[in-house]
């Protein structure tokens, strides 16, 4: 969640990034670098989170921006108007984001002023019924001047029930020092959605899945059914693609334009070059890259290969760790065998092969271009180009053998159909 937040302040260059931890939280301390980390500890409240950046600010005077980690939907455009609105008339001391959900519940309200400034932050429990009224709620987000920052915060005491220390304080500071405060609002809840528990975490990705789905759609993109294809965060996906129902894009997948991805595939670390065709039931995994009009076929697996353009393999095959070439064909049941259960092997199929049904090709292992191999054949030999390699057992037949086979076995179940009678 922290590294969609991450992703955002990058647009901004920000001089300084401190992300303030637990202690022990190591594989946070490792995610977030190169940002600082400031431990907090004990925990004991907002205001003391930010007073733990303090080292890391040492001397820093500029625009301060608090985000919360368990907010990823922040998107950049909101922050960048809070930074605006800090750097604005009146120069104010505290920005504060808002909004309005549409029940306010127990939230804190934003008690703004005849002339638009905020007055005051007052908690649920505190609030009088006028106040409980207000619609706008506090969403925690702050934008604060960096020169009045620890002046305000040192100001903030803890002598409320929990003993904490409070972020949300210094906006009644501010005023009584006759320091401005002022409200930003988002015009969308999701926003600033909080995520306390898996639960939360399921609709927080809901949320996100409706954004990702209207971005592509805006950008040329023809979901069918929008409510049933999964996007990644990284998904780059061009113009005047299809995209059939029930599609799941896992992280690094790229996508060309005019490309068709069918029902029922799941894509993650892979390419797609314009004009190709994949599923239906296809699975692409890292490292499969698809030239350009290729067709990729239901119940085809493909990872660490790359097939060249107009290659095609329409159904029931596996091509792992594989080159494929221009224009060939592997035909319906082929697998390439890439691994001997200790290290993988490279397959390699030329340009125009024809690669017959059922083939196995036991890596590493190499099919030059117009060679053919057989339907059933298991292939562990180079093929040289446009030759035939066939490995299957010569066909033997035998005059009557079904008929006599089939009276055999019927008089053998008549016997025992007819033992069983007596015995019973």
């Amino acid at each position: 969640m922290i590294g969609h937040l991450l992703d955002r302040l990058a647009a901004f260059r920000p001089e300084r990034t401190v992300v303030v931890v637990s202690p022990g939280t190591t594989a946070v301390a490792e995610f977030v670098a190169p940002a600082t980390t400031a431990i907090q500890d004990p925990p004991l409240g907002t205001g003391h989170a930010v007073l733990a950046a303090r080292e890391a600010l040492d001397g820093f005077d500029g625009d301060v921006l608090v985000l919360f980690g368990d907010t990823p939907l922040l998107t950049e455009p909101t922050m960048r108007a809070m930074v605006e609105a800090r750097r604005g008339a009146g120069d104010p001391a505290v920005v504060v984001l808002g909004f309005r959900p549409d029940d306010p519940a127990e939230y804190g309200r934003l008690v703004t002023g005849a002339d638009g400034g905020l007055e005051a932050i007052v908690e649920y429990g505190e609030a009088s019924a006028a106040q409980r009224a207000i619609g706008l709620c506090n969403a925690g987000i702050m934008a604060i001047d960096g020169k009045r920052l620890f002046a305000l915060l040192d100001a903030v005491g803890n002598a409320n029930a929990k003993g904490e220390y409070y972020l949300t304080d210094i906006v009644a500071i501010a005023r009584g020092r006759c320091w401005g405060c002022t409200v930003v609002e988002t015009g969308d809840p999701d926003e600033v959605m909080g995520v306390n528990s898996r639960a939360d975490l399921a609709v927080a990705e809901a949320a996100m899945q409706g954004r990702l789905r209207a971005e592509a759609m805006a950008a040329g993109v023809t979901l069918t059914a929008p409510e049933t294809v999964y996007f990644s965060y990284d998904t780059k996906i061009g113009r005047d693609v299809l995209v059939s129902p029930n599609v799941v894009f896992g992280p690094g997948v790229t996508i060309a334009d005019n490309v068709e991805i069918r029902s029922f595939c799941h894509i993650e670390g892979a390419t797609i070059e314009e004009g190709a065709l994949v599923g239906p039931y296809a699975r692409l995994r890292p490292g499969a890259d698809i030239g350009r009009d290729v067709h990729i076929g239901n119940f085809v697996e493909v990872k660490e290969a790359r097939l060249d353009e107009g290659a095609k393999a329409n159904h029931l095959s596996y091509i792992g760790d594989s080159w494929v070439g221009a224009g060939a064909n592997i035909g319906a049941g082929t697998i390439t065998c890439n691994y001997d259960g200790f290290f993988k092997w490279r397959t390699e199929i030329g340009e125009g092969a024809f690669i017959g049904s059922n083939t196995a090709l036991v890596a590493p292992v190499r099919v030059g271009a117009g060679a053919i191999t057989g339907a059933g054949s298991v292939i562990t030999r180079d093929v040289p180009g446009d030759a035939l390699a066939v490995t299957r057992a010569p066909q033997e037949e035998r005059a009557g053998w079904a008929m006599k086979y089939r009276l055999r076995k019927q008089a053998e179940k008549d016997a025992a159909d007819s033992k069983k009678k007596k015995a019973g």
